[in-house]
C-alpha cells in the first residue's frame, strides 16, 4: 500500500496555546480519513498545519512536494467573474485546461455563465469544491466541505470524493456531518490528542 502522507509526533498550537500533541497517523493512496472533535479543539488549525499553511510546533510531516489541495470555510470565489471564469482562473494556476469535468461533477453547467457574486451559498460551495477536481493534487484537504450543501449536493460530493479515491487519490476531511465514502474511509477522533499543556511563549502570534 503506497503511503502519500505520514505524520509523526505532531504538536500544534494557536495563539500561544498548545492544542494537540503526539498526533500520529498515515494516509494511503485510495484512503480517506475523517477527523472528528468538539468545537474549539483546533481542527482547522490541524488541517492548515498538515497542508503547510502554518508551521507545527514540533513533529514531522512527510509528503511529496505539492501534494495538497486545501479548501476551508471561505469559498474563495471571485464575485466579478463567472462560474466558468473562476474555474478557468484556477485551471491556469494548476496547468489544467479542462474545466468541463468539474462543471459536470457538481452540476454547474447551467450556471457557468452566471457571475459568482449572484450565486447562492450552496452554489458557491459547489464552485469552491469543483476547484479540487482541477487541482492535479493527490491529497484533498477538506474543512467542513458539506456546509451549505443540500442533500443532492452532498451526494454529488460523496461521489466525487469516492471517484478521487478510486483513481488513487486520498483525502483528509474535518466535518461535523456525515459523509458516506465507503470502506476506504476511516474516522479519527482528534479529541484523543487534546493537549493539557499550558500556553507557551507570550501568545502574541497572529491567529491563523
Amino acid at each position: 500500500m503506497f503511503m502519500v502522507l505520514s505524520v509523526q509526533d505532531l504538536c500544534i498550537a494557536r495563539s500561544g496555546q498548545v492544542l494537540m500533541t503526539d498526533v500520529n497517523f498515515e494516509l494511503a493512496a485510495g484512503q480517506a480519513l475523517i477527523f472528528k472533535g468538539p468545537n474549539g479543539l483546533g481542527k482547522t488549525t490541524f488541517l492548515r498545519v498538515i497542508s503547510g499553511l502554518q508551521p507545527a510546533l514540533s513533529g514531522k510531516i512527510h509528503a511529496k512536494e505539492d501534494s495538497f489541495a486545501y479548501t476551508a470555510h471561505a469559498d474563495g470565489v471571485k464575485p466579478s467573474l463567472t462560474v466558468a471564469e473562476n474555474l478557468q482562473f484556477w485551471a491556469d494556476i494548476f496547468d489544467n485546461q479542462n474545466i468541463d469535468t468539474a462543471l459536470s461533477a457538481f452540476g454547474l453547467n447551467d450556471l457557468k455563465s452566471r457571475f459568482a457574486g449572484l450565486l447562492s451559498a450552496g452554489q458557491k460551495r459547489r464552485l469552491c469544491l469543483a476547484r479540487m477536481l482541477i487541482s492535479n493534487r493527490p491529497v484533498w484537504v477538506l474543512d467542513e466541505p458539506s456546509v451549505s450543501l443540500d442533500t443532492a449536493s452532498v451526494t454529488q460530493l460523496e461521489e466525487v470524493i469516492k471517484q478521487h479515491l478510486q483513481n488513487g487519490g486520498a483525502a483528509l476531511i474535518v466535518t461535523h456531518g456525515h459523509l458516506d465514502l465507503g470502506p476506504s474511509c476511516k474516522t479519527v477522533n482528534l479529541g484523543e490528542y487534546k493537549s493539557n499543556r499550558a500556553v507557551y511563549g507570550d501568545g502574541a502570534e497572529a491567529f491563523l
